[in-house]
């Protein structure tokens, strides 16, 4: 056996790790996505580290990638030692891979006996804020001052479904790299995606919490006319794709995957509360091709290593950032003959936002990608931003191409105008969006001159006055820079004045399709929007 090859960003959370406990930090994290390698990062830690190494995990699947992944890399010649259950690691065991579950109090005290930690390894560990969970952490010291050790959580998502922080566990995030990133570099599959309507009705589920309660959302999705919609999507976008589809309970998983198998779709269903040869059972059918779609209820989110899955089905609507990133997470992997993953986004009527996958690549939520490479759309959609900073997009479901056209006939002039300024101002004053406002006026001899008042960041006054470019004062609120700008035009007499006035004859002179005062608005626009 040979220890895998190290990408560079790999290597570059290792020496992120090192460098940050030279600096004196105990406890950090690593963030990245699925199919990122975060087991062969801590397995290659395990093999540098001179004294002896805990790796905590959660779930069977984890324990058993570790303990393979760590042998690997210490290529034989250091022991690998698994406590779970009946099995009990070896007291001279350079790296211990346990079950948190397995560290009850009356064991704990067993398994560190004799034992010289210096690294922790904590996988998925944003599960850590957990009561029973800090017990194992506490008993093993990880919060004295002078614990020697260190304390290293791995992740795809700092994001817990009760709201709490890992900064109750840990002191830094010290490296971090996001998906989109990773897909760019050619580490992870691309990703690709439709978005469905339902018809389900989620307006009346409580808005609390970070996301749904699961028995509400049940209710609300677990119904024969979105089963069979879901189903009949699968069917008909995912193709011969390996698919899993997310779903909130097990009967849901049940009804969905009857729905599918009723179309002639082979399904079946994985959750928590089958046993262990049972689940082994299911999923080795599904890696096999007996089962096209694994309808999975909260258990494929975490350690599920399956390259070969092209088609993430999101039955289960989620406002969870996280847990939407570790389920489209599983179709990430790369695998031979594998050109994407597609992303099923089934959307149902809520007033509350839903996490779709244009909203992971920081696009809308309710862009709908027909199909499209986010990628490719986040690439658009952050160009329009930079052309059209000004431009908003009404609530609904939108296309990319349907967004370009609005943004090219998005038309700055149109903006409505600071109803405070308005009610003040008899001048022409026009509005610059979210940065402010302008105005023009005959200064002297015929020269127009240009005022902007703009939100400048700072902790002081906001509002900066600059007339032709040179700052002239600062304001506390707009409607006291306007006035002040009046007031000055006032006083230099009739001419200026009448010339800041909506009915100045300059104003409407025509230069081409737009008058003189609309191309120096538009000129001021761009000058603003573009600095």
């Amino acid at each position: 056996m040979t220890a895998p090859q190290l990408r560079a960003y790999q290597r570059e959370a290792i020496d992120a790790v090192i460098a940050a406990r030279r600096r004196g930090i105990r406890r950090m994290v690593v963030c990245l996505p699925t199919g990122a390698g975060k087991t062969v990062i801590f397995s290659h830690l395990a093999r540098l580290a001179t004294k002896q190494v805990l790796v905590l995990a959660h779930r069977e699947e984890l324990l058993a990638q570790a303990v393979d992944k760590l042998s690997r890399a210490l290529e034989g010649t250091r022991v690998v030692g698994l406590e779970r259950g009946t099995s009990r690691a070896p007291t001279e065991a350079k790296v211990l891979v346990a079950s948190l579950r397995s560290l009850h109090p009356d064991r704990i005290g067993s398994v560190l006996s004799g034992r010289d930690l210096g690294l922790i390894i904590y996988d998925e560990c944003h599960h850590a804020p957990a009561d029973d969970n800090l017990r194992v952490l506490r008993t093993i010291g990880a919060f004295e001052p002078d614990w020697p050790g260190t304390l290293l959580g791995f992740t795809a998502t700092t994001a817990r479904g009760d709201g709490k922080g890992l900064d109750a566990v840990f002191e830094e995030i010290v490296y971090s790299r996001t998906l989109p990133e990773l897909i760019d570099q050619g580490f992870l599959a691309p990703l690709k995606g439709f978005r469905i309507a339902t018809a389900a009705d989620l307006t009346r589920l409580a808005p609390g919490g970070n996301d749904f309660a699961d028995d509400e959302l049940a209710e609300a999705v677990d119904i024969e006319e979105r089963n069979a919609l879901v189903a009949r999507s699968i069917q008909e976008l995912a193709r011969d794709r390996r698919t899993i589809a997310f779903c909130v309970t097990v009967n849901h998983a049940r009804n969905l995957a009857r729905a599918l198998n009723h179309l002639g779709v082979p399904a079946g269903i994985v959750h928590g509360e089958m046993r262990p040869v049972d689940r082994a059972r299911a999923l080795a059918e599904f890696r096999d091709g007996r089962v096209h779609v694994l309808a999975n209820v909260a258990v494929l989110t975490e350690g599920f290593d399956d390259p070969g899955v092209s088609c993430i089905a999101m039955a289960r609507p989620t406002r969870s950032e996280g847990l939407y990133a570790q389920c489209v997470g599983r179709g990430t992997r790369l695998a031979e003959g594998k050109r994407d993953c597609l992303i099923l986004d089934f959307v149902d009527v809520s007033t509350l936002s839903l996490c779709t996958l244009p909203s992971l690549f920081g696009c809308p939520r309710d862009l709908d990608l027909r199909g499209e490479d986010a990628r490719d759309a986040a690439h658009v959609w952050d160009q329009i931003q930079i052309d059209y900073p000004e431009l908003e997009l009404e609530a609904g479901a939108l296309t990319l191409r349907e967004i370009q056209d609005r943004a090219a006939a998005f038309d700055p002039l149109t903006l409505e105008l600071h109803h405070e300024v308005r009610a003040i101002s008899e001048n022409a004053w026009f509005s610059l969006g979210r940065h402010g406002v302008g105005l023009h006026f005959v200064r002297a001899a015929s020269a127009i001159s240009t005022v902007t008042v703009l939100a400048r960041p700072t902790r002081g006054k906001r509002w900066e006055i600059a007339v032709d470019g040179e700052v002239m004062e600062r304001f506390s609120a707009l409607e006291d820079a306007v006035q002040a700008v009046d007031y000055e035009i006032e006083r230099r007499g009739r001419a200026a004045r009448a010339s800041a006035r909506d009915d100045a004859p300059w104003r409407h002179v025509r230069r081409g399709h737009v008058t003189h005062a609309q191309a120096l608005q538009l000129a001021v626009w761009n000058a603003v929007t573009r600095r």
